[in-house]
């Protein structure tokens, strides 16, 4: 099957496992994703990633739970292939009041929000987390 937006299948794929309480979920491989959910790792999100497969690379993700509720209430996607949001950082409002991160593609790498504050580098928004 081909996919056209790999970010947002595993976005909604990560989505729907919280929802059905699974443990884990796996997900396409690829590089950037992968940079993607080492930030949500950082962040708390999810309690660990794994590389899975030599040949055909899978991407398998714990997912984290507190008091039986999931630590993700919303994820969602923000830049979509056909309509690319570019923020400068001047310009970005704190997500939920700082309690929530955006996620962005930025020249110095794949970070949170806070963390392209602190460097004043913008990007590409992918996606939001609360």
């Amino acid at each position: 099957m081909m996919l056209t937006d790999i970010v947002a299948d595993s976005l909604t794929r990560i989505r729907n496992a919280q929802m059905a309480m699974l443990s884990y979920v796996e997900i396409s491989f690829s590089t950037f994703l992968e940079e993607i959910m080492e930030v949500l790792k950082e962040s708390g999100y999810i309690s660990d990633y794994e590389v899975i497969g030599e040949v055909k690379k899978i991407i398998r993700i714990n997912l984290k739970y507190h008091n039986g509720k999931s630590v993700i209430s919303q994820i969602k996607r923000c830049s979509k292939p056909g309509k690319r949001e570019y923020v400068q950082i001047k310009n970005l409002p704190k997500y939920f009041n700082g309690l929530g991160i955006y996620i962005l593609s930025t020249p110095k790498g794949v970070m949170t929000d806070h963390k392209a504050r602190h460097l004043n580098v913008g990007g590409e928004l992918i996606c939001c987390v609360f």
